[in-house]
């Protein structure tokens, strides 16, 4: 909620700092520059310092910057706090990943799913408590108005430079932002609870057990997994942002069947996250994947070779997104399995995916510019699509060819041990 809410507020924030929407998009660059680094801090820190503590913190944190941001009535103070805020979003997010696998290993697969389809449900509930629990907020023309009054009746220098903090003329945009803070502050006193227990003999055994499980090609394969989420989490994105201006430009829709395309690719992106954590009980992660590599590529194909088809491309956009709901959390999951996964380890690839949600979007944006009547959404779809279904089979090979090795020496010590048993016979 706490990332998701920033979409449906946007113009609000923009009219509380007297801005417009395009001067002001440097505060998604400001977020995702502290979520990189919050990231790679998390990564160290959870290894050296209590997670639940760290976590209990790090929510207070995100509490203290939704309580802030409504306040800011400049933009540099905006964008220097919501890069602070993403700091400490992108804390809770390693961390919490970090915290499953502490916990229940490579037992964790519906606990992960837990996890992720959280993420979805409060994508889909934020922008319902931003506009409707609070109401809709009045024309962005009366709140602009009134902060420039003053400086005109007033000619002193003191009523010349803005205040940095100041109540915001939409209480709605303050009810919005607090009301989330006040529930993530209640999530981090339960997490400071839990620090307050003291588990750290169980940490300290789970720790060194995980230890003893390290993959012969541990570092490759968590770069083959970093650049396996920097493709797969850019093309969710890149298709969730722009399948709507793609669906009105190329295939001709109207803006409310474009919107109704958006929804279904996030709401059976939800649904599936949400039947996954059953799933995840049957299945092994590595299957879920193949699944979600094989519904990804077979979607994502008939929607370029049927670009023009509007019924091609509602069905086609659902199954593009029940398949890649899963892909994220499963492979955590499925990597927990072959060898362990630390706080820097989790940072690595969280840090990939983050890269990948931003670049790969960005690119596009560009790319569909400049070729306009090219389905490049789609291609890049596709792309993404091929490459990380070759790229798992590769990571599958290495992450087992040490296990193999280790059981062709178990199978020579047994033969030896029967060989000698045989000859005292």
């Amino acid at each position: 909620m706490s990332v998701a809410i920033l979409g449906p507020t946007f113009q609000d924030l923009a009219t509380n700092v007297n801005r417009n929407i395009s001067s002001l998009s440097l505060i998604f660059v400001g977020r995702a520059s502290g979520f990189l680094c919050g990231s790679m801090i998390g990564g160290v820190l959870f290894d050296c310092i209590n997670r639940f503590l760290l976590l209990g913190v790090s929510m207070v944190a995100t509490t203290v910057g939704l309580y802030l941001i409504p306040f800011c009535k400049t933009a540099v103070l905006l964008i220097v706090t919501m890069s602070v805020f993403g700091a400490s979003v992108g804390i809770v997010d390693t961390g919490a990943n970090v915290l499953i696998l502490a916990l229940w290993g490579d037992k964790g697969g519906p606990h992960m799913q837990a996890l992720h389809f959280s993420f979805a449900l409060g994508a889909v509930v934020a922008p319902l408590v931003a506009k409707l629990a609070w109401g809709t907020a009045a024309p962005a023309e009366n709140h602009t108005e009134p902060d420039f009054h003053p400086l005109m009746l007033n000619g002193s220098s003191e009523a010349t430079s803005d205040p940095l903090f100041a109540v915001p003329d939409d209480m709605n945009l303050l009810w919005a932002y607090a009301s989330i803070g006040t529930y993530i502050l209640i999530v981090s006193v339960f997490l400071l609870a839990l620090f307050c227990k003291k588990h750290s003999r169980q940490q300290k055994s789970t720790a060194s057990a995980q230890r003893s499980r390290r993959a012969k090609y541990h570092k490759a394969l968590l770069c083959l997994l970093f650049l396996f989420f920097f493709f797969y989490v850019g093309a969710e994105v890149t298709y969730g942002s722009y399948v709507f201006s793609f669906a009105t430009t190329h295939v001709g829709m109207e803006e409310s069947e474009a919107a109704g395309l958006n929804s279904i690719f996030w709401g059976t992106f939800a649904g599936c996250r949400g039947l996954a954590i059953f799933f995840a009980a049957c299945l092994q992660p590595g299957t879920m994947i193949v699944l979600s590599n094989v519904g990804s590529l077979v979607s994502s194909l008939f929607l370029v070779l049927f670009d023009k088809n509007k019924l091609c491309l509602w069905i086609a956009t659902s199954v593009y997104g029940a398949s890649m709901a899963t892909t994220f959390p499963s492979g955590v999951s499925w990597i927990e399995q072959y060898t362990s996964i630390s706080g820097k380890s989790a940072a690595f690839f969280v840090i990939g995916a983050s890269l990948g949600d931003m670049a790969i979007p960005a690119v596009i944006g560009i790319l569909q510019g400049k070729y306009p009547d090219l389905p490049v959404v789609l291609y890049t779809c596709l792309g993404s699509a091929v490459f990380t279904a070759v790229l798992f089979p590769v990571m599958y090979k290495l992450a087992t060819l040490p296990l193999e090795h280790q059981q062709k020496r178990k199978r020579k010590t047994e033969d030896q041990k029967v060989l000698s048993t045989s000859s005292r016979l």
